[in-house]
């Protein structure tokens, strides 16, 4: 019998048809539209005089241009208004569930999807967006799509995928005191580069991946694409099986049991062959931070900017360019240097325990003078949660204000722009010039090391504190 890996086991069991040298025809289980790329596939859709085939198989809701401040107002950008008065007209016209401003599921696309038990092992799940791949910390493929791609699984629920080749990345060990999942997963792109899974699908292993947390592996997954792969997963366990179970939108009673049941069989076989593997030591992993305007450009929080030596031409020229927007010189410590603000938020980071962790770190604690803080739930549940559990309470006496649900100053589509020039230290997944508003320097962090900045001002090692 053959030996398959986790990733083909899925794969393979949604393969409608096989093109000779060519794509697949690619079932999709669950399609997550937002209120950014979904208005022109509706457009297309409806010129083309065709209607969304499983609109039950649709879940929307609007997160990227939303404001984070009283959103039960009018939204003051017309053209981000426009976005998501479209999609509330598109889902009503099409029969799709939408979880819209004000319900009690409003939120960034990836958080509600794995709150409601919509994300669930072996399933295939698209989005209009690169960070679909948080939800393959379920053991499922997930992946961004563009929007010619959104209009054909309205039109057939199928698209066209060429088959990737599949990287094994294994950690194990234990992690170090201050040490999170997102410190992993900065670990691994700054080994490995930001191009380095380009052309793969990433199955994360090893007793370090295992012991994590469902929320910590969704924050693994969701920056997988910030190594150039096409997604990533971790197999289903115990610990999935006890996020999932209850869920609104999981198996229950016997067809739970059958589930699981199917869950289990999910995991990659003895012997089954990987195109690449990764091996690191949980040990050698510490807090992490970026210096750079891409993810890989990551180092240890108490380490040095790397100098050019070795470097030459091109790659020179663009590692100096890199450096001199961020106004930082080779050679020097990360560790000191000023910050303006913290964002902590965004689908890798805005979940319950991301807020949790921020919270008991700046307990009976203040934040800096010169620190802007900007704390953005990733849900109306993680809100509910935040002031049921007095974390918000906790927060506004160390100075910071909890903001409303949506993606926020992750990119700066919305109100929550870093202004230019400033220093922001976030708990999101992306540090190219501009992300956070045009001219805005990002240094990318864990959840952690951003309380521990909020408190000092400046680029801290958490475990110093």
């Amino acid at each position: 019998m053959e030996q398959k890996t986790l990733f083909d086991k899925v794969w393979d069991a949604h393969v409608v048809k096989s093109v000779p040298g060519g794509p697949d025809v690619f079932f999709i289980d669950k399609h997550f539209i937002h209120e950014v790329t979904s208005p022109v596939a509706f457009l297309n859709l409806e010129t083309r005089g065709n209607k969304v085939l499983f609109p039950e198989r649709t879940v929307a809701t609007p997160d990227h241009n939303v404001p984070t401040i009283d959103q039960d107002k009018t939204i003051k950008d017309k053209l981000s208004r426009m976005q998501v008065e479209k999609l509330r007209q598109n889902c009503k016209n099409h029969d799709i569930e939408l979880h819209d401003l004000g319900s009690d599921h409003h939120g960034i696309v990836h958080v509600i999807g794995p709150e409601l038990g919509i994300t669930q092992p072996g399933m295939t799940i698209v989005c209009g967006d690169s960070h679909t791949s948080t939800h393959g910390a379920f053991g499922a493929i997930a992946f961004g799509i563009g929007t010619s791609e959104v209009e054909m699984v309205f039109a057939s629920q199928c698209i066209m995928q060429s088959k990737p080749k599949r990287m094994r990345i294994t950690v194990n060990g234990e992690l170090g005191e201050g040490v999170t999942s997102k410190d992993i997963i900065l670990y691994i792109i700054s080994k490995i580069s930001a191009s380095g899974g380009t052309g793969y699908f990433l199955e994360y292993a090893g007793s370090a991946i295992q012991s994590l947390s469902m929320e910590a592996r969704m924050t693994i997954c969701n920056m997988s694409i910030e190594m150039g792969a096409r997604g990533g997963l971790i197999a289903p366990d115990q610990t999935t099986f006890d996020y999932l179970e209850g869920k609104d939108h999981a198996p229950k009673g016997e067809d739970w049991d059958k589930a699981v049941a199917y869950w289990k069989t999910l995991k990659t076989d003895d012997g089954a062959e990987f195109d690449l593997e990764y091996t690191y030591d949980a040990a050698d992993i510490e807090p992490m931070i970026t210096y750079g305007t891409n993810p890989g450009m990551g180092i240890k929080v108490k380490g040095n900017i790397p100098t050019t030596d070795g470097m030459e031409g091109s790659n020179k020229k663009t590692y100096l360019k890199s450096l001199d927007y961020m106004g930082f010189q080779p050679g020097e410590p990360i560790q000191g240097k000023k910050i303006d603000y913290v964002f902590v938020g965004s689908c890798t980071n805005g979940r319950i325990e991301d807020i949790r962790s921020v919270a008991n770190f700046v307990k009976g604690k203040k934040k800096a003078d010169n620190i802007t803080a900007w704390i953005v739930p990733g849900s109306r549940e993680v809100e509910r949660l935040a002031i049921k559990e007095g974390l918000v309470e906790i927060l506004e006496e160390a100075g910071f204000k909890l903001r409303q649900p949506g993606c926020s100053a992750c990119l700066a589509m919305n109100d929550d722009k870093i202004p230019a020039g400033k220093y922001a230290v976030s708990t999101s997944n992306r540090n190219f010039e501009g992300r956070q508003g045009p001219g805005a320097r990002t240094l990318l962090a864990s959840p952690l090391t951003v309380a521990a900045v909020a408190i000092t001002g400046e680029v801290t090692d958490p475990r110093e504190v």
